[in-house]
Parts: structure tokens; C-alpha cells; sequence
């Protein structure tokens, strides 16, 4: 008996002891699982926000949100603060989950879930509203600009939270501007500034300021402004023929660039008025010679202007000679090429002033071939000069021919005849010592 009762005794305290263990294990497990957890929302202004609060083990305790304000908002599925943009979408023992919409500025702040145990539970959940920037503003934009002024573009947009990021773009290549960044309560009001020395090329340029922001996602807003530039003309004259010949058609044309446009143009020659008008024909831009002759040899003017100031280009027309070979030719005829007046096809390198040609007259003795007669008789003469020399010496050569005699053998003059003169100059013993000969 006494064996029976220790063992029941024994067995009891083991139950106990297994008892007090799960009752441990059984406190600890919903002192975890019933905390509330929650996490940090951020939506753009005008969005939607899902607020959620979930417990992994709940006795049906009862869920709680509050605005930043310590308002209730839902307290279960029970609405407490009359909003309309505040929605329940699922109220549970495990879950309470409720919805903001049109979300503004104001709404921003700290969101609480509470869980009614005892002691109550709480978990903090920050929402975050991003506000979205205004469409760009550019200023400072005169229409129109006029070439060499200074000019500033200046682009703004408001109500960004962050604060919003502005980029200069000319033609879609990006350009580098000064930002400037200002608060206005909870949003930023940005600026950027674009200074330009403009110029001609700068008439019709794009220049776009767009905005980069974070609410922005994939379409950033942005404002574009075409500039428009006013400049003086500038002018060069085009030919249809590099070697223009009588009989032939030639077109000169007068290519002006300058805003506003400079229309008409005026064509002049050597100073005066075109002397022909039946053959010289002006139409718009273009001046035609219906047939080259050699009276159009000259130099040609053509003047553009506007308001802002007056340019000229000028040509020299040299007309060559018909080749009197049967067959064409590709070559020119074998004339020295007249200097090449055209203006320079490259408006930038144009000048409004008239350029200094320092042309020559096309029918001037140096343009023209060897004169081949004058040549023949420059020859002529110098052959002729050579042969009077030659025969001069020869005739001087033949006279002096042969041996003379010093006056020392002169006594043989006085001889009768011609071999008394030879038996006196052999008597003679120093004759033969004194003869000098001729080589």
C-alpha cells in the first residue's frame, strides 16, 4: 500500500510539472503574436492610401486606427470620424485595413494601430506624401531677339515635396542652367536660369526646360519656347558654269540668308544698271543671260538689305571663245583662268561690305598667249646678227693670211724684178732671223 501511494504521489507532480510548462509556453505564445504590426506608406498628392494593421494570434480583440491627430478613424469595423475619403476595406479578428483617397499634403504624419489588450498594444505607421510639381514656367523670352543681345531664360515650377529637379535642353542636346531652391511650407518652389549671347544660329532654336521628380514617375512635365533671332543679310553669289562661252545660257543666282527676309535683291554691272535687259533677265533672285557675248565680260553686284543692315556679293563674268575644233572637248580652251570672283558659298564667311576683288581686265595683254610672230622676229634678228658677225671675221682672217716681213727686209722693194728681190734677200745673212710669220 504504502509502494501504491509514493507512485501516485510521483505521478502527480509530473502532471503538474507538464502542466506549468504548457501554461509557460501557452503565456508566451500570445504575448508574441498578438502585437499588432503595420509598415510606412508613401503615395503621391491626389493618390490612394491603403493603411493595414495585422495580429498573427488574436482572442477577438478588438483593432484600432488613428490619424496623426489621435483621432479614430475605424475602431473594428465601425467608422468614427466622419471623412468621406476614409473607407473600411477589411475588418477581421487578425486584420483591420482601411483606405485614403485624394490624399493631400495635410494627410502626411504618423498613423497609430491599437490592439485592446491589457495593457493595449500599439504600432506607428508614417505616411508620406510626395507632392507633385506645378508645369514649367519659362520668362524672359523677347520676341524677337536681336543678334548680339544678352538675354536670360529663367524656368519655375511650384509645389514639389521634394524638392524638384530642373534641366535645360537646346535642340535635345542638354545644357547646363543655375538652379535655385526655395521652401513654401511643405513644398519647394524651384528656378533655374539660362543666360544666352544670341545669335544667328540661335534664330529658331528649341530651348526646353523639364522637370524631374519622383511623383513624376515616367513623365516628367516639361515647357518648351522657340527662340526667334532678327540679323542682317549676308550674301553669295551661285553660277550654273564654271566656263561660260558665248552663245551659251548661264544663271547667276544671289543667295541671301537674313530674318526678317532681305526680298527683293538688286543686280547691278561695273556700278550701273544691267545694259541689256532683253538678255539679262532678273527674276526674284536670279539673274539670266539667255545668250553670252563677249560685250558681258564684266563684274556683277547683287545687294540684299533689311532693317538691320544691307550686303553684297560680287562676280566677274569673263566669256570665253567658242572652240573652233570639230569634235567637243571636256578641257577649257587654252586660256589662262580669269580670278575666280565668286562670293564665297559659306554665309558665315561672307562680310556685309563689298569684297575687294582686285580683278583685272579679262582683255588685258597678260591674259592672253605668247604672241607667237613677235617671237619669230626676235629669232629672225639673231640669226641674222650671228651670220654679219661670222662673215666680218672671215673677211679679217683672209687679209691677214701668210708671212710679212719687218723693215729691215724692205730693201728688197728697190729690186727691178721679183728674183732680185729673192738673191737680195737671200744675200741678205739676218733676213732669215728677222722674217716673223702669221699663225
Amino acid at each position: 500500500m504504502i509502494l501504491k501511494h509514493h507512485l501516485v504521489l510521483t505521478l502527480c507532480a509530473v502532471y503538474g510539472i507538464l502542466l506549468k510548462v504548457t501554461a509557460q509556453k501557452s503565456t508566451l505564445r500570445g504575448s508574441s503574436g498578438q502585437q499588432p504590426l503595420v509598415q510606412n506608406q508613401t503615395v503621391t498628392e491626389g493618390g490612394t492610401a491603403n493603411m493595414t494593421c495585422r495580429v498573427e494570434y488574436n482572442d477577438q480583440t478588438s483593432l484600432q486606427w488613428s490619424n496623426p491627430a489621435q483621432q479614430t478613424l475605424f475602431f473594428g469595423d465601425k467608422k468614427a470620424l466622419r471623412d468621406n475619403r476614409i473607407e473600411l476595406v477589411r475588418a477581421s479578428w487578425s486584420e483591420l485595413t482601411i483606405s485614403i483617397s485624394e490624399v493631400t499634403l495635410a494627410d502626411e504624419g504618423m498613423y497609430t494601430c491599437s490592439l485592446f489588450t491589457m495593457p493595449v498594444k500599439t504600432a506607428k505607421a508614417y505616411l508620406t506624401v510626395l507632392g507633385v510639381p506645378e508645369m514649367p514656367e519659362i520668362d524672359g523670352l523677347t520676341k524677337p531677339a536681336l543678334e548680339g543681345d544678352e538675354i536670360t531664360l529663367t524656368c519655375m515650377t511650384h509645389g514639389s515635396k521634394p524638392a524638384a529637379d530642373l534641366r535645360w535642353f537646346r535642340n535635345e542636346k542638354e545644357i547646363k542652367g543655375a538652379k535655385e531652391v526655395n521652401a513654401s511650407g511643405k513644398t519647394f518652389t524651384v528656378t533655374s536660369s539660362l543666360q544666352l549671347l544670341v545669335d544667328r544660329d540661335d534664330d529658331g532654336a528649341a530651348y526646353t526646360c523639364k522637370v524631374d521628380h519622383v511623383a513624376l514617375l515616367q513623365t516628367p512635365q516639361q515647357t518648351t519656347e522657340v527662340l526667334e533671332v532678327h540679323y542682317a543679310p549676308r550674301v553669295a553669289i551661285t553660277n550654273s558654269l564654271m566656263f561660260p562661252q558665248e552663245g551659251q545660257y548661264l544663271k547667276l543666282e544671289c543667295v541671301s540668308k537674313g530674318n526678317p527676309s532681305p526680298d527683293p535683291v538688286m543686280w547691278t554691272k561695273d556700278g550701273g544698271e544691267l545694259p541689256d535687259l532683253e538678255r539679262m533677265i532678273v527674276e526674284g533672285r536670279e539673274l539670266t543671260f539667255t545668250t553670252l557675248n563677249k560685250t558681258d565680260n564684266g563684274t556683277y553686284r547683287c545687294e540684299a538689305s533689311n532693317h538691320l543692315g544691307t550686303s553684297s556679293a560680287e562676280y566677274l563674268l569673263y566669256v570665253y571663245d567658242v572652240p573652233s575644233t570639230l569634235h567637243p572637248s571636256t578641257t577649257p580652251p587654252p586660256r589662262p583662268t580669269p580670278p575666280d570672283t565668286t562670293a564665297p558659298l559659306d554665309p558665315h564667311l561672307a562680310s556685309s561690305d563689298p569684297p575687294n576683288t582686285n580683278n583685272r581686265d579679262p582683255n588685258a595683254m597678260g591674259q592672253h598667249g605668247p604672241d607667237h610672230a613677235l617671237i619669230g622676229g626676235v629669232v629672225a634678228v639673231v640669226v641674222f646678227v650671228t651670220l654679219c658677225l661670222i662673215i666680218v671675221l672671215g673677211r679679217y682672217l683672209a687679209r691677214h693670211k701668210g708671212t710679212y716681213l719687218t723693215n729691215e727686209a724692205k730693201g728688197a722693194d728697190d729690186a727691178p724684178d721679183a728674183d732680185t728681190a729673192i738673191i737680195n734677200a737671200e744675200g741678205n745673212t739676218h733676213a732669215e732671223e728677222k722674217k716673223e710669220y702669221f699663225i
